[in-house]
């Protein structure tokens, strides 16, 4: 006896499953409706109904996620782009939705208040290991390492020496 939780019957209906459970990119759904063993043929008809009804569109998708990346998880810029790149986000739509939330989002005042709350739970340590180890946290979260070596210094003068590493450091895309 079935439970109700048997595989829908056709592409579009596994589709629909999916996507009435959370957002996908267009290539995250090829991959799981290929992943499903859907033919390709069938796979790309899915596809072109779901952009035609609205129910599928990458820009939309790379804007909530990197809205909710940048707002809501503390990431930075960079962390959400490769994010978005790496779910099969074409990079323009990529580099359009991040400019789009960082307008919304302010890198310097994310990057402010992600420092003051690690430096309230990170109390160890010299303040200029804890310095160096805050701004390896910053810039492993996605912020570019000069816009975090500037905001550290800003924030703890006297404790900012040796940023020399983490200034030079390339910003990687």
């Amino acid at each position: 006896m079935s439970l109700g939780l048997a595989r829908p019957d056709s592409a579009w209906e596994q589709a629909i499953a999916r996507l009435s459970r959370r957002d996908f990119s267009e290539a995250e759904l090829r991959r799981a409706l290929g992943r499903d063993g859907y033919a390709e043929p069938e796979v790309e008809a899915v596809l072109i109904r779901l952009r035609e009804k609205r129910l599928l569109d990458d820009a939309r998708y790379a804007r909530r996620r990197a809205q909710r990346g940048l707002a809501e998880r503390g990431m930075g810029r960079l962390r959400v782009r490769a994010e978005l790149r790496s779910r099969g986000v074409h990079p323009k739509l990529a580099d359009v939705a991040v400019a789009e939330a960082l307008a919304e989002a302010p890198e310097p005042v994310r990057i402010e208040a992600l420092a003051r709350a690690w430096w309230r739970t990170h109390k160890s340590g010299e303040p200029q290991a804890r310095v160096r180890r805050l701004a390896g946290w910053l810039v492993r979260r996605g912020f570019p390492a000069s816009a975090v070596a500037d905001k550290l210094r800003h924030l703890f003068p006297r404790d900012a020496d040796g940023f020399g590493e983490i200034a030079d450091a390339p910003e990687e895309d």
